[in-house]
Order: structure tokens, then C-alpha cells, then sequence
């Protein structure tokens, strides 16, 4: 893997250090997370955050262990950072750090005082909600360690006041149960009991949200370091609370040895790809119904629409196939009315995608094209079939196959926004891209493609899907260019205003991304256009990835920064989306055009904000610098999967 590791000119500058996150996923929707410094900027961040029994229904347990350093001397040197409603940042344990660096995906910490070097590492049990926390004498000592274990038990979105119930404590061995909901054990445990005013969160402040809340200092452990290699260790976890874990030293092997597994198995070809393929796992969750995606870290769930865009990256690229197929069936489970839905954070099933149901057509296929698997392509081949007849005849929100030229077309009521530019504002679609989107349409004459052979690859007749996608593929050819050089993003939408007399119809010939599906799907529906892709890259393209929309554009919004309301009204509207690199990519090798420059800046990026993975999306204007989830399902997928097929 990619060496990402920091000296003092990153981790004691606390610019630098608290912008750059590690995340220690464990394998069901839970982590652990924080930031190089040490310093907690995000609500999300923790020690021991528990998903529920779905991926983003999780509570934050134990927020931070802050270490705290005797010295032979008698001075104490405290190692812990927080940041505190009145601006100050206390302790500032960061100052003292000398190394941080991910090893084979953990994470370790390398703090010198002096003579005295102690190491700490972080580490979850895979398949359980567990983190252990091991602190190891690299030389100097003895030294008394004391370890304040800062606690809550709340909604990850959320905060918690000390003007509310206090944190039920109740003695357990070695610690403590807090709340009946986790328990900590380790050391010489005492406990405390203090509740700690106004910790600040700088990125919730930045993302116009509530920055600040309250936290419960439960106890500490305590332990003697008296010579290198001596270890004070401390394990949180959750569920089955009587059931010890391993020891905390035996988590973090077992965690180390998984992670290079992973990487064996997706049999990398340089070390960019074995980072992409260990950042891959961290979104192939375990669930109680099966094999899932975490669409992005921290505040997201599963996704239909981006575990299906993912799916490729995540599943074929990685050597995953078998956890692959028994996803597509459980997703195949969920069809409706010829709609996938759309299980999002809500907790409740629903169905209100244009695109979710044509990327599932595309999973699947490229599921049997790569692996052979026809015979899961016959189990699902009626539930595909149906997703056709359905469309033909129509489904919810007026998505529709329209019978004067057999494209997709899709209506819905005010307030409703079907593509994956999907941001609302005040309920209000921001891009609510009305009528015959260009992506829904690629995808449409793609999926049919896709079906007929899989089709006729199980002996079947596929006359019927070759004719559908043979006029659909007609039409779009026909209706799709515009003068300006590139492809209309919307066709057949509603005119905003029009004179009496005036055309009821418009086509948006904004630039924007979307069309380059249009060339890079495997049946996409257009040879590639050298001249139109130059001038997508020159309008669009970033370091990171394409824009969502040309600067010259109007309602350009080049930075995706403030409250919800200003990031969510900027969203599609020029910010940059890493996933995107796949698609343009693709078009690019299918037109003869060179590639080789167009992943140098997302290749650096594993290093910048997300640590060893790519985020969800960045500032359209330079220097693009990163926003969103730092942890991105479909960014990662992408980059992986075109660096794979390079």
C-alpha cells in the first residue's frame, strides 16, 4: 500500500493534522474515527461509534481515551486535544506528536517527550462492535500512563447536554457499563463521573450546524510503563456486554492480518490499487439480511442508487463476487412496480429513483459479463424482464417509457427529484431535471442491451429487447446533440415560462457531466466524439474529478461551503464529484484519447482528507479542496475500477 504517514510539520500543525481523518470501519455500518492531531472536529467522531440494526442508525459511545504522561520527574504531560466553546484548544497534545502513519490500515500515533516515546495504535474487531486501544513504551520510563475515558451515548446526528439525564454507570470488571449500552475495561480502573462543558466541533461550526455539546467524563485507567514494549491497553464494545473480546494486543494483530488479506485477495497491481481495494472493504458491510454497501462515512447508509454505481469497484474489482451475487439477490427482493428501492437513511422502504433501477440493470449484467455467472443471470432474469414491462407501461412518478420514441422519460410532483442530482432546498429541487434526463436514457438503451444478451446467454429469445433498445438507441442519437458541440443534459422538460404560442417543451443544454455516460457504458449509444469530449474535460474537469456544472454556467456555485441550505443549493450546481473520474475515463479510452494525467490528483488525494480513501465531492474552483463525506463508497469504486481496466 501507499506509505501515509506525517512528521511534526503536519501532526503539530493543527491546520493540517485535524483535516485529515482515519476511519477503522468494523464490518458492520460501526467505526472508530478521528483525526491525525488527535482532535475531535466532527460530531460523527469516536472511539466506539455502533451502528444499529441498520448501517446509519448509529449512537456515539466512547468519544476519546486522552492519555495523560507521568515523567520520573514528577511532571505530568497530558496528550489528549479538545476544543472548547470559548475558542481554546486544551490539552494540546498534538504539539507533542513526532509520527503518525497508517500501517497496514491502522492507525499510529507516536508521541516523544523527551526521551520517552510512547506509541498508541487503534484497532476494531472485525464483525463486532469492539475497539481496542493499545499504548505501548517505545523507549525511556517508567512512566505512569492515565488514560480519561470521555464517554455519551447518543445519535451520531446529534448532541447531548448536561442539563439532560446523567450517563448511567454501573461497575463491570476491569470498568464499567455505561448506559447498559457499551462497557469499557482495562487497567486500575477509577471512576470519575464529571460532566465536560462545551466541547466544540470546528467542521459541524463550518457546516452551519450546532458545533458544541457536553460530555461525560466517566473514569480513567491507569498503568505502569516501565520498560520498552510494555503495554497499557484498554477494549470498548458493545451488544452481548458479558462476552470479553481478545486482549486488546491479540485485536489489533488480528486487525493488521485481515487488512493485508483483503488486499492479497483483490490481487492489487501497484500500490495505489492495494490502498483502493483495503479503502473498498470499509463500505462492504455484514448486515442481519445479508451483505450490504455504506454509501459514505460517517453520516451515510445504504443507497441503492450507490451501491449499485459502486458495485463494480467494490465487488469485481476486489475478488468479491460471491459476497457480490448474494447482494444482488437480496436487492432483487426489494423490486416493485419494476423500481428498486431506494432503502435510505430514513429507515423506511422507498422507491423514488429514476436511475437506482437502471444501475441495478447495469450491476448485473457486468456481474455476468465478468464473472460468467449465468446462473444467477437466469434466477434474475424475470425480475429484469419485469423492470422493462413495468417501464413500458409506466410507473410511480410518471417514470415512463415514452411511446412516441421510446426514451425514459420522468415527470413526478413538485418537490420531488428523481436523477442523482437530487438536492432539495426548503423541499424545493435544486436540479429537478424534468423529462428525459441524458444518463436515464444511457442507461436505458445500455440496459436493454445488457438484458437481450444475458438473454440470449441463457438460450432465450431476445428479439423483443433488441428491437426496444434498437429504436431507443435511435432516438437518442437523434434527440440527445445539441449546437452547442456537446449533448443536451434534459430533453422534453417543461418550459420554465413561454408566451402564448410559445414551445411547451425545453431542452437544457447546460454542461454538465451527466452525458458522459452516454459514451462510456459498455452498450452506450454513441461512438465516441473526440471534439465534444475535449471541450466536456476543458469545461469540467478538476484534479479531483469533473464539475458538476461549467464555471461559465449560470447558477455556478464554486465553493460548497456554509449551512445546509448553501451546500445543499450547491451540491449539483458546480461542486466537483470524484465518482464521476470513472465515466469520463471510460469515454476517454473509447475515443483513443489519453488518460494517463487524469488520476495523478485523485492518487494524491488519498493522502490529503479522508485518509487512504476519496471523498465525496470538493469545491468546483481551485484548489478544490475536499467536502463531504471524507470516506466516499462510489468515489473509491470508480477510481478503482478505471485503474483496474487501464
Amino acid at each position: 500500500m501507499i506509505d501515509i504517514g506525517f512528521g511534526t510539520q503536519v501532526c503539530g500543525e493543527l491546520a493540517s493534522a485535524a483535516t485529515r481523518e482515519w476511519l477503522i470501519p468494523d464490518g458492520r455500518g460501526g467505526y472508530a474515527m478521528g483525526t491525525v492531531s488527535g482532535l475531535r472536529t466532527r460530531r460523527y467522531h469516536g472511539l466506539l461509534v455502533v451502528a444499529g440494526d441498520r448501517p446509519a442508525t448509529r449512537r456515539v459511545g466512547l468519544v476519546s481515551l486522552d492519555p495523560a504522561v507521568t515523567l520520573p520527574s514528577g511532571a505530568r504531560v497530558r496528550l489528549g486535544a479538545h476544543e472548547w466553546a470559548s475558542g481554546e484548544v486544551d490539552p494540546r497534545g498534538f504539539e507533542q506528536l513526532e509520527r503518525f502513519a497508517l500501517v497496514d490500515g491502522v492507525p499510529r500515533w507516536r508521541w516523544r517527550i523527551g526521551d520517552v516515546v510512547i506509541e498508541r495504535e487503534i484497532a476494531m474487531a472485525y464483525g463486532r462492535s469492539c475497539v481496542a486501544v493499545v499504548h505501548r513504551l517505545v523507549s525511556g520510563g517508567p512512566v505512569r500512563l492515565d488514560l480519561a475515558a470521555v464517554c455519551t451515548w447518543r445519535d451520531a446526528h446529534g448532541e447531548r447536554r448536561a442539563d439532560g439525564p446523567t450517563p448511567r454507570m454501573e461497575p463491570a470488571a476491569g470498568g464499567a457499563v455505561v448506559e447498559g449500552a457499551f462497557r469499557l475495561a482495562g487497567p486500575d480502573w477509577t471512576p470519575e463521573g464529571q460532566w465536560w462543558l462545551g466541547v466544540h466541533h470546528r467542521e459541524e461550526a463550518a457546516r452551519g450546524l450546532n458545533p458544541d455539546e457536553d460530555l461525560w467524563y466517566a473514569g480513567r485507567f491507569s498503568g505502569v510503563l516501565a520498560a520498552p514494549g510494555d503495554t497499557v491497553s484498554v477494549l470498548a464494545w458493545a451488544d452481548d456486554l458479558a462476552e470479553e473480546p481478545a486482549a486488546a494486543t491479540a485485536v489489533v494483530a488480528a486487525a493488521r492480518r485481515r487488512n493485508r488479506a483483503v488486499v492479497a485477495a483483490a490481487k492489487p497491481a501497484d500500490a495505489v490499487a492495494a490502498t483502493l481495494a483495503l479503502a473498498a472493504d470499509a463500505f462492504v458491510v455484514r448486515t442481519a439480511t445479508g451483505p450490504d454497501v455504506v454509501a459514505g462515512y460517517p453520516w451515510f447508509g445504504a443507497w441503492s442508487r450507490d451501491t449499485m454505481i459502486s458495485y463494480e469497484g467494490l465487488f469485481l474489482g476486489t475478488n468479491r463476487a460471491d459476497e457480490g451475487r448474494e447482494l444482488l439477490r437480496s436487492y432483487a427482493a426489494t423490486l416493485s412496480q419494476g423500481m428498486l428501492a431506494n432503502t435510505a437513511d430514513t429507515g423506511r422502504v422507498e422507491y423514488n429513483t429514476v436511475d437506482g433501477t437502471l444501475w441495478f440493470l447495469h450491476a448485473v449484467s457486468r456481474h455476468v459479463t465478468v464473472t460468467g455467472d449465468t446462473d444467477l443471470g437466469d434466477e434474475l432474469l424475470p425480475a429484469l424482464h419485469a423492470v422493462v414491462e413495468a417501464h413500458l407501461a409506466g410507473t410511480r412518478y410518471g417514470i415512463m417509457v415514452d411511446p412516441a420514441d421510446g426514451l425514459i422519460t420522468q415527470g413526478g410532483p413538485p418537490g420531488v427529484a428523481l436523477t442523482w442530482m437530487d438536492a432539495r432546498v426548503y423541499g424545493v429541487p435544486v436540479t429537478p431535471r424534468t423529462g428525459k434526463p441524458v444518463e436515464v436514457n444511457a442507461l436505458w438503451v445500455n440496459g436493454l442491451a445488457g438484458l437481450a444478451e444475458l438473454t440470449e446467454m441463457v438460450g432465450r429469445d431476445a428479439g423483443a429487447l433488441w428491437g426496444l433498445h434498437t429504436r431507443a438507441g435511435a432516438a437518442f442519437r437523434k434527440r440527445f446533440p445539441a449546437p452547442a458541440g456537446w449533448l443536451h443534459d434534459v430533453v422534453d422538460g417543461p418550459a420554465p415560462a413561454y408566451p402564448l404560442g410559445g414551445a411547451a417543451y425545453h431542452d437544457d443544454d447546460l454542461l454538465r457531466p451527466n452525458q458522459l455516460l452516454a459514451w462510456s457504458l459498455p452498450y452506450a449509444p454513441l461512438e465516441p466524439n473526440e471534439a465534444a469530449l475535449r471541450r466536456i474535460t476543458a469545461g469540467l474537469f478538476t484534479p479531483l474529478g469533473p464539475r458538476s456544472l461549467a464555471p461559465d454556467s449560470p447558477g455556478f456555485v464554486g465553493r460548497h461551503r456554509g449551512g445546509p441550505a448553501e451546500r445543499d443549493g450547491g451540491y449539483h450546481q458546480g461542486t466537483v464529484w470524484p465518482w464521476l473520474i470513472g465515466p469520463l475515463v471510460d469515454a476517454h479510452r473509447r475515443a483513443g484519447l489519453p488518460t494517463d494525467g487524469l488520476l495523478v490528483g485523485l492518487e494524491g488525494h488519498l493522502r490529503e482528507f479522508g485518509l487512504g480513501s476519496v471523498s465525496e465531492t470538493a469545491d468546483g474552483l481551485a484548489p478544490h479542496a475536499a467536502t463531504g463525506c471524507p470516506f466516499q463508497a462510489w468515489s473509491v469504486a470508480e477510481l478503482l475500477r478505471v485503474r483496474r481496466a487501464g
